[in-house]
């Protein structure tokens, strides 16, 4: 049997922009996205500590300190709101047993916290 567990989490983004004239997705800062190993074009789960938002879409990378809503996600926060992103994977048994997933608190700047 599979389970569905939490791989990596960036905790307390800030959005830095909003683009509803792109197609879709986040854009997230390469070097974070390299640190918590979520991949250019991998799926997440977004909650917006702001409103309650929750929403899901695709990950675009981008430049460092960004994190920026496209189309259509763009209506779910404004610049400056504080996000979570999710990144999931399944796992059997044998690799639940000791699995950590990597979590990264993120400062207003999105940077890591020490």
């Amino acid at each position: 049997m599979f389970r569905c567990f939490l791989r990596a989490k960036l905790h307390m983004g800030a959005v830095t922009e909003a683009n509803i004239a792109y197609e879709g997705s986040i854009t997230i800062d390469e070097g974070l996205l390299k640190k918590c190993g979520i991949q250019p074009y991998e799926k997440v789960h977004i909650s917006n500590v702001n409103n309650g938002e929750r929403f899901e879409t695709y990950v675009i990378p981008g430049k460092p300190g960004q994190i920026c809503l496209n189309g259509p996600t763009a209506r779910k926060a404004v610049v400056g709101d504080r996000v979570i992103i999710f990144s999931y994977c399944w796992l059997g048994a044998e690799e639940a047993r000791d699995f950590k997933p990597v979590i990264i608190k993120l400062n207003e700047k999105n940077r890591p916290v020490k």
